[in-house]
């Protein structure tokens, strides 16, 4: 996949109070490339509790690849090519929930827990323009194996 028509892709997840931090943190790291950086934000929730919040941005094209190459792995990933109009935004964003236990152990799978919202690259910076760029570069990630290579 020479061209990677994204700016970037955050993930982002919550740590609450009643569950292990260090685990959330690894969830969110098996839909990252190894060795990626992740931000920890502490924050407090409407009752006092506490929350920390995992975050990471990836903008180089070798870890754009390692991501996408994660979600070509979903078991539903045909729906997800078709459902390619209602998870792009007018402004170009791409948004996606995954299920944080199946991270922890290493399958991603859709769900609950980690968001993905994806900047999609769309000249003219259209709907229709993005949906047709995510849906190639996540029809090439199929290809790909998870170094990013074919």
């Amino acid at each position: 996949m020479p061209r990677i028509p994204f700016h970037y892709v955050d993930l982002r997840t919550f740590c609450y109070e009643t569950e292990d931090e260090k685990r959330v943190e690894q969830a969110l790291r098996a839909l990252l490339p190894e060795e990626f950086e992740v931000t920890r934000t502490e924050s407090t929730g409407h009752h006092g509790d506490r929350i920390i919040v995992f975050s990471a941005r990836v903008e180089n094209a070798d870890g754009v690849r390692t991501v996408l190459s994660g979600l070509a792995e979903l078991p539903d990933f045909d729906t997800l090519l078709d459902e390619l109009d209602e998870r792009v935004t007018d402004n170009t964003e791409l948004f996606l929930r995954l299920d944080k236990q199946a991270a922890f152990r290493g399958e991603i799978r859709r769900g609950d827990g980690v968001t993905l919202r994806a900047k999609v690259e769309a000249y003219p910076a259209t709907k229709e323009s993005a949906v047709e760029n995510a849906r190639e570069a996540l029809d090439a990630a199929e290809r790909l194996d998870a170094s990013g290579s074919e």
